[in-house]
């Protein structure tokens, strides 16, 4: 990729600690930059709270920065875009000579409200008159967005999706990497405990905490953890810590025998086929997953680390049980997680984005 000695890359992604999107952005940066000319960033800070004011200057600023990075050279332009991540999306219509490629953290769509203001997000019918009913208006702007340009998606199924929708766009499979994190006890002589673990919205399946404890033996404990975890109602016999970091993150899966993922990501504007930080972050730390067969978690079962289950919450609550003190089976779910964190590392999964910097580079 010698093209890519002489590129710099403009970077636009959400600031770290403002979503799981900015985290990751953190990792992807640093494995990038050892392969470019140079990396410049444009973290958005405002991320999840915009307002038309602070949306309209990020992308004045975007727009500089590229105009500037492009004086010293070949540039290329990456976004990272997720659901509700305004600037990431209304900064990307640059001009078409400037080459410009996307990850979607929400396939298939590059955003889903292109007009979801702090405003907005204060009157829940508001926001969805603004948007549901000129989705044709929100479809045809992503369309415009996308057409001709390489765009990424986190899983397989995504990819697929996303290039149905957005005929025109080159779209192109990665996946999400699995950060390096501090190697714990084995999975089997940890509590007999179960975790859920992310950033609290809806469809995460916080909600279900109370009837998964009443379906679980009493013996098994539950564990939530995360940004905004502390503000759940109480639950006798579920632990909340609230977010984690660091040593309290190792502390949180080192408790864990297996992350509860019952994320559901059906909504009335479409089905979205994402990959979850929650998951790789639960890999991370060797511990594997058992999930409701939804959206692209299908696809996580089928390449391993995961315990994939049909039905509802009594289905899933019976293959906890099954399954949190099974040592065979936790063994075999820890190995095909040792299998992915040797696959999945960030520089591999960085590879794909290179090479079609590459491409772009070297037109």
């Amino acid at each position: 990729m010698t093209e890519l000695r002489s590129t710099t890359v403009v970077y636009v992604a959400p600031a770290a600690g403002r979503s799981g999107v900015g985290d990751y952005a953190d990792d992807v940066v640093e494995a990038i930059r050892p392969h470019v000319a140079g990396v410049r960033e444009y973290r958005i800070t405002s991320d999840g709270s915009e307002t038309v004011r602070t949306v309209m200057a990020d992308v004045r600023a975007i727009r500089q920065l590229v105009t500037d990075a492009s004086n010293s050279g070949p540039v290329v332009v990456h976004f990272e875009q997720s659901a509700g991540s305004l600037a990431a999306f209304w900064g990307s219509f640059l001009p078409r000579h400037v080459p410009v490629t996307a990850t979607v953290h929400d396939a298939p769509q590059p955003v889903w409200w292109p007009w979801r203001t702090r405003l907005l997000m204060r009157y829940r019918l508001l926001h969805h008159l603004m948007h549901y009913p000129f989705r044709v208006v929100t479809n045809f702007l992503q369309r415009k967005s996308t057409d001709g340009r390489i765009v990424f998606a986190l899983t397989g199924i995504g990819a697929q999706n996303l290039g149905a929708r957005h005929p025109g766009t080159d779209a192109r499979a990665t996946r999400i990497h699995i950060p390096k994190r501090r190697e714990l006890i084995d999975i089997t002589e940890r509590p007999v405990a179960v975790g859920m673990f992310g950033h609290v919205y809806k469809g995460k399946g916080f909600d279900l905490l109370g009837g998964l404890r009443e379906r679980l033996p009493a013996h098994i404990g539950i564990v939530a953890a995360g940004r905004g975890t502390e503000q759940l109602d109480p639950v006798n016999g579920v632990t909340v810590l609230g977010e984690v970091n660091d040593e309290d993150e190792d502390k949180f899966f080192e408790s864990i025998r297996l992350l509860v993922v019952p994320y559901s990501k059906n909504n009335r504007y479409g089905k979205a086929w994402i990959a979850s930080s929650a998951v790789s972050r639960s890999f991370a730390y060797r511990t594997p997953i058992v999930c409701i067969l939804d959206g692209a978690l299908g696809e996580v079962v089928a390449e391993g680390g995961a315990v994939g289950v049909e039905g509802g919450l009594d289905a899933l609550a019976r293959r906890i049980a099954q399954v949190v003190e099974d040592t065979e089976t936790l063994r075999g779910l820890g190995a095909a997680v040792d299998d992915l964190r040797t696959a999945r590392t960030t520089e591999r999964c960085v590879a794909p984005l290179l090479d079609a910097w590459a491409e772009l580079a070297a037109r």
